[in-house]
């Protein structure tokens, strides 16, 4: 790595961080966010990723430590005081820490879901904290991958990385069309399962076979406000719902997925 001291938020040396409030321009650039200690020291050891420059407050050169020494020797590493730092774009970055890191190639469908035993798939699930917090439970519960259909919040987007402690950098990913990219669930043999809160669907809970070889499952999970498409609930081999206290007609997506998630890892570990 090279350290350099800034002394200033408009030093042209840190232009990569003076907009990052804004989603638009940060994919102009093709770069991404990541933000706070944990976050950094997992991208810069990533062999996937390539961190273009790292700014950091004293507090967190000394916290990151060892970590740094993974960054290629001509690396920079931008050393700011703590009211420098959140000046530079009017945003308070977690930790004293944030690093601009190139947004890797896009992986296909066909190359996240081989031999893969348990996927979610997200349409049109717009806010970053959900799509954060959807990574993290898919971390805890041995999901393999996740899907982002259309208009889906990005899990490089700094909020998603943020909310999901990491694990959007770490649970493979790719972009697929819905609802027509179902057919390659299929193609992969997974079972498509639709959450919906229609009271008429079966509850997940008795789709998931504790007994004998554990079925290969995609849950399919829709947008905060609309839920699934009508389209994409009609392609789906199956709809299920969670149950739910008398009165109560639907819960957040994150925590749907997350519980989910829980049945269908219980009933892969049930199984073996």
């Amino acid at each position: 790595m090279k350290l350099e001291r800034v002394a200033t938020a408009r030093d042209p040396r840190i232009a990569d961080y003076l907009d990052v409030r804004d989603p638009r321009w940060l994919r102009e650039q093709r770069i991404f966010l990541a933000e706070g200690r944990k976050v950094v020291a997992q991208v810069v050891r990533a062999e996937r990723f390539h961190v273009r420059s790292l700014l950091v407050t004293p507090t967190a050169l000394d916290a990151l430590g060892d970590a740094l020494l993974a960054l290629p020797t001509g690396t920079p590493v931008y050393l700011v005081e703590r009211a420098q730092l959140d000046g530079v774009s009017g945003v308070r970055f977690h930790q004293g820490c944030v690093g601009a890191v190139d947004v890797p190639p896009p992986r296909s469908p066909e190359d996240v879901l081989r031999g893969v035993q348990h996927v979610v798939v997200l349409e049109a699930v717009t806010d970053p904290d959900n799509v954060g917090s959807t990574f993290r439970n898919a971390a805890a519960f041995g999901v393999d991958a996740v899907l982002l259909g259309p208009g889906c919040a990005s899990p490089l987007y700094r909020k998603a990385i943020r909310t999901s402690l990491g694990a959007s950098l770490r649970v493979p990913f790719a972009q697929i069309d819905l609802p027509q990219g179902i057919a390659r669930l299929r193609g992969q043999g997974l079972r498509t399962l639709a959450l919906t809160p229609d009271p008429a669907a079966p509850d997940l809970a008795t789709q998931i076979p504790t007994q004998g070889p554990s079925t290969r499952v995609a849950l399919l999970l829709g947008s905060e406000a609309q839920g699934l498409t009508p389209e994409t609930l009609a392609a789906c081999d199956a709809r299920v719902r969670i149950p739910l206290a008398p009165g109560a007609d639907s819960i957040n997506v994150a925590a749907a997925g997350a519980v989910a998630m829980q049945r269908v890892y219980a009933g892969r570990t049930a199984s073996r």
